[in-house]
């Protein structure tokens, strides 16, 4: 039977497999596998954002030492993109690297279980630490093998129909905080211990999904796979060091203040819904934070669609644009219109992140694996900006509704700051050659749409484990021309 057969995780760089041409209908089964991962960190995202007020509350402590969360999951973001899963990544694979972060997810999750028990908020941001190692491996890998599995021509469509099943999780997490969680926070000894369930469940699941990944046969790609795209675009840009891929530093900057930024505005939406609109408790709030990621989830699904027909980085640099426009009255604004402006700038923050990746990676070649790590590195945003943001917020005092003055309001300014250094990304991308056209050549090609080992042979059929069952092409060096 297939599954008790032995299954290899490490997969070899220099040989070249037909998974760079895989059709759409040949990459439908892999992808629905990874897209699951992009609901388990929305997920996880999502409950840390509404944590992080209801621990100010159960455990009095500050929002600059709440934040502390934010630090730890994003702060283990670099460490495993560019440390322990990309290594990984570059030695084993892809599939290695699913089943690593599926496995530290799980401990994380289970470490949290007796951290909530007895109410340890150092121990509970360990836990979330490691559980940020694990998601942080899971980007490292997903995010780019949504990007090369598949057509070319549509990465950016594929990664953000996938992330739009990470703001549904985003939106499931605080439904669960406000309805389930939360309805009687106090400062009792009893006051957390409802979400232990929750992530004792976390544990479980991942463990066992960890185990599908490992019997599902997915396509490896591999460096030679991808040297094979660039070529075939005319818009590699891999003949040059890898530290001269300037284009790739300045996507991987972006993310940084891009992440940053949204990471920010989300954690501290409770704050600024309670300090704005009178008399708004913390479950309400957290009831109008799922409505805002409703609204970022939707963005990626009208994101994509708008993909389909114009081209990537022109919606990319009009969604970018709508976060700073609207960012910008939250901060002066209050009540229900200020609580509108942060509702419409997550609408138009959901394709960014996707989209920034997808763009960075293109003609990348033979350095696909180790350029996505940097990319994905950029998520340390998360753990920079929102201490900065709950610092600025603690420095001007409690809010008062007589004067109309809100401290997370005033605090707004920074992620806007750090919006407009991401826009720098979006305006380069589409006005200056050396990036434009690289994206452009990508968006053009015709492989996966017109199968030429189909037309070279009559038929594609019969290859279940498509780049591993199939005899690899070899190569003299990555990225070389195939010998016959």
């Amino acid at each position: 039977m297939g599954i008790f057969k032995k299954h290899n995780l490490k997969a070899g760089n220099a040989n070249r497999t037909r998974a760079a041409e895989l059709t759409l209908r040949e990459s439908i089964y892999p992808l629905c596998l990874v897209t699951i991962l992009f609901f388990l960190w929305g997920f996880s995202y999502g409950l840390i954002d509404t944590l992080n007020k209801h621990f100010q509350v159960a455990l009095n402590i500050t929002r600059s030492r709440s934040s502390g969360l934010q630090a730890a999951y994003f702060g283990a973001y670099p460490l495993a993109s560019l440390g322990h899963a990309n290594w990984i990544l570059r030695h084993y694979g892809y599939k290695a690297v699913f089943i690593w972060g599926l496995v530290l997810y799980g401990i994380g999750s289970l470490i949290a279980w007796p951290c909530l028990v007895y109410r340890s908020f150092g121990g509970f941001c360990f836990a979330i630490f490691i559980t940020g190692n694990g998601l942080g491996s899971l980007e490292t890998a997903a995010n780019p093998y949504l990007t090369v599995c598949g057509p070319p021509k549509y990465s950016e469509i594929r990664i953000n129909i996938a992330q739009a099943f990470n703001g549904v999780g985003t939106v499931v997490a605080p439904v669960l905080g406000s309805y389930v969680f939360f309805t009687n926070v106090s400062g009792d000894a009893s006051s957390l211990e409802n979400v232990q369930w929750t992530y004792l469940a976390i544990g479980i699941f991942t463990f066992l999904l960890a185990g599908v990944f490992y019997l599902s046969p997915i396509p490896e790609i591999t460096d030679a796979d991808m040297a094979f795209q660039a070529e075939e675009t005319h818009a590699g840009t891999d003949v040059q060091p890898f530290w001269k891929q300037y284009r790739l530093f300045h996507a991987a900057a972006a993310q940084f203040c891009y992440t940053g930024a949204q990471v920010a505005i989300a954690g501290a939406f409770i704050n600024y819904v309670v300090d704005t609109r009178q008399g708004t408790s913390d479950a309400t709030a957290a009831r109008f934070l799922s409505g805002a990621q409703g609204a970022f989830a939707l963005g990626r699904f009208i994101g994509s669609f708008l993909m389909k027909y114009v081209r990537p980085r022109w919606v990319f640099l009009a969604f970018m644009t709508m976060c700073i426009i609207f960012i910008s009255p939250s901060i002066t604004q209050r009540g229900n219109t200020g609580m509108s402006m942060l509702y419409i700038t997550l609408f138009f923050e959901s394709i960014i992140f996707p989209t920034i990746v997808a763009l960075g990676m293109r003609g990348l070649g033979k350095y696909s694996k180790r350029g996505s790590g940097f990319i994905i590195g950029g998520v340390a945003g998360g753990a920079v900006v929102p201490p900065i943001l709950f610092a600025a917020a603690d420095s001007q005092g409690k809010a008062n509704f007589a004067t109309g003055h809100a401290p997370t309001a005033i605090a707004m300014t920074v992620p806007l700051a750090f919006f407009l250094l991401a826009w720098t990304y979006a305006l380069a991308v589409n006005f200056v050659p050396g990036y434009r056209n690289v994206a452009d050549k990508f968006h053009t090609t015709e492989i996966g749409i017109v199968n030429h080992r189909d037309e070279e042979s009559g038929s594609g059929e019969g290859n279940e484990e498509l780049g591993k069952n199939e005899a690899p092409v070899q190569t003299n060096d990555v990225g070389a021309t195939p010998k016959p």
